[in-house]
């Protein structure tokens, strides 16, 4: 597959979507917050609407909290045991063989949600498209309404790589290293404390700083 640090162009996908080895997801999530004392800052609603009103041709959809994240906590998008990660990415067709490309509406962060996770399995040939529907839809190329087809199942056998999630315990002890910088990816609003309600207690994790996955400004306050 013709890609570049894990990107690969929409002129590049437009040209190997005929082929059969080829599996091409959609992976958006919305999250809509809920009003302050709720108990919830938000609920995480699959963008399966969305797929069913425009996708790129062929594609299917991968439902990030309902098949690929931990079923048994109450936090949103917690990485689940890897037993349950073959099933799922198995049922959705991806085999060793399989050439695997990943889009999300609006922001990239769902499609590179499951680009690092894949990579953590030790899966190698995934990746994101660059500008993702929205720059696909914007060159005018086709696209396709209606539920997923899905792909074949297969059998996924992942071989996990150390490094790609850390716990609590990791990030406490690199916290206090000087050599080990943690990173913040949030707004700079909660980082400092400012809009507690959406995120649950307002602050940061101590010595961390703010490189915001929006902004890409860097705030150590």
């Amino acid at each position: 597959m013709l890609a570049r640090d894990g990107l690969i162009t929409t002129a590049e996908l437009a040209g190997i979507l005929d082929q059969p080895d080829l599996r091409l997801f959609d992976c958006t999530t919305y999250l809509e917050y809920q009003p302050e004392g709720s108990g919830v800052p938000y609920i995480a609603v699959p963008g399966r609407h969305t797929f069913e009103a425009a996708h790129i041709p062929g594609a299917d959809f991968l439902d990030l909290q309902g098949e690929f994240s931990e079923p048994n906590i109450e936090l949103h998008f917690m990485m689940p045991a890897t037993a349950q990660l073959e099933a799922a990415f198995g049922r959705h067709g991806i085999a060793a063989d399989s050439r695997v490309v990943l889009y999300s509406i609006g922001s990239a962060m769902w499609a590179t949600r499951f680009w690092w996770m894949l990579r953590s399995l030790g899966f190698e040939n995934v990746s994101v498209l660059d500008g993702g529907l929205d720059k696909w839809k914007a060159e005018g190329r086709a696209v396709e309404t209606g539920p997923a087809k899905g792909y074949p199942p297969a059998i996924f056998t992942a071989k996990p790589q150390a490094g790609y999630f850390v716990d609590k315990h990791e990030t406490l002890s690199a916290s206090a290293d000087r050599d080990t910088v943690v990173v913040n990816a949030l707004g700079p609003q909660f980082h400092r404390g400012l809009e507690p309600s959406r995120y649950g207690r307002p602050g940061r994790i101590p010595g961390s700083v703010n490189v915001s996955a929006a902004t890409r400004t860097i705030n150590t306050c």
